[in-house]
């Protein structure tokens, strides 16, 4: 447990000693779309009421409601998915990572993840006892894997591939190229790709398209990872749920490993899986209202980037998230750290994702209000220009 860090709700014990203080902080650090101005869609809400009201409160089905997991299948095949080879249903994604990477691993194999990462794969991986495996993303190239670097750190003990697209914390987008490249290496060193795609209905630019990496190595074992938390505003509710596909060999004693720790917690929660179907097949009108507000405060933090000193700004296309660089003298952590003290704004520190040597970053979400997110950039221009003149 000493290897186990969770960088974004670690963080969060500082804002409440200042909050404790009588301080109102600007809190752009959780990717929780419900604390702001995003509202879960009403028949998403009317049909886990009905579950509940309808009695649906005892233990659900270990690998997920029937007519939950074949919504999922269906939208997957129409999505361009093939050899589907199985679907589970988990207490949010993580649990459903959680138990993938379990079933996979075991002590000293590893996992090529991003950096930087959602910092959940690290502290899974290190609760595993699973050597950690970072491969770079690239910043001058619009944060794109960097392949070499990836290939470089493959080994004997290197069980697969995860690639988190669209990108927590960068908002990347990676293009087929890229993907196809990921493939490729893949296919050549026999590894399990693990996709991500959480953020994939919320691209923000009409010129970038989102393609799901399974679409194109339908010959590779994939698992892809996705969820209602994010496009569907139900963080909470906490339902998530992977895809594998590829071929059945390859797969078939890996998800019944899985599926043992899905049957040994009993189920993911029950009424909150009747949602997944009205939320995949029913009214999508939500998402142009949520993509138009998020474009408009990703390019809000475009410019404030941009205008401020210190400050550069690979610009996101999709998610709700920045990772600007900071130009400073002192680490990523100090930075954050003085800014909630002092100016009262609670964002995240790059180290706790994983950054290039000698690089300092902070993730920002954009989710708030445009009056919040302007107040707050405010407030960091200001402890910037104070603290490093």
């Amino acid at each position: 447990m000493v290897n186990v860090r969770y960088a974004i709700r670690d963080l969060a014990v500082v804002a409440e000693e200042v909050a404790r203080q009588g301080h109102k902080l600007l809190y752009l650090n959780i990717g929780d779309p419900n604390k702001y101005d995003f509202v879960t869609p009403p028949h998403m809400v009317e049909a886990a009421h009905r579950a509940m009201l309808d009695n649906r409160n005892g233990y659900g089905d270990s690998l997920g409601l029937p007519e939950a997991v074949k919504a999922i299948r269906d939208q997957a095949e129409r999505n361009g998915f093939q050899n589907i080879q199985g679907i589970y249903v988990g207490y949010g994604s993580g649990e459903v990572i959680d138990s993938s990477l379990t079933a996979l691993l075991n002590p000293g194999d590893n996992v090529l993840t991003p950096s930087p990462e959602y910092p959940l794969y690290s502290a899974v991986l290190a609760k595993l006892n699973a050597e950690p495996n970072a491969y770079a993303l690239d910043e001058e190239n619009d944060w794109q894997p960097d392949l070499e670097d990836m290939e470089r750190r493959i080994n004997s003990r290197t069980r697969a591939i995860l690639i988190i697209n669209p990108n927590n914390p960068t908002g990347a987008v990676y293009s087929r190229q890229t993907l196809e490249r990921v493939a490729d290496m893949a296919r050549r060193h026999g590894l399990l790709i693990l996709a991500d795609e959480i953020y994939d209905k919320l691209v923000l630019d009409d010129d970038v398209q989102h393609t799901s990496i399974a679409t194109i190595a339908p010959d590779l074992p994939v698992l892809t990872f996705n969820g209602i938390s994010k496009a569907y505003l139900a963080p909470g509710w906490r339902i998530g749920w992977a895809v594998a596909t590829g071929p059945q060999a390859a797969l078939h004693d890996y998800l019944e490993a899985v599926y043992r720790l899905l049957r040994a917690r009993l189920s993911a929660p029950h009424p909150f899986m009747y949602a997944i179907k009205p939320a995949l097949e029913g009214p999508q009108d939500h998402l142009p209202e949520v993509r138009t507000k998020l474009r408009r405060r990703r390019d809000l933090t475009v410019e404030w980037a941009k205008r401020t000193p210190h400050v550069s700004l690979v610009a996101p296309r999709a998610a709700f998230y920045a990772f600007p660089q900071f130009d400073i003298p002192e680490p990523d952590l100090d930075f954050v750290t003085a800014l909630v003290r002092e100016k009262h704004v609670l964002l995240v520190h790059g180290s706790g994702f994983g950054q290039k040597p000698g690089t300092k970053h902070a993730r920002i979400v954009y989710l708030p209000q445009e009056d919040v997110l302007k107040a707050a950039y405010e407030r960091i221009t200001e402890f910037v220009q104070e603290r490093y003149k």
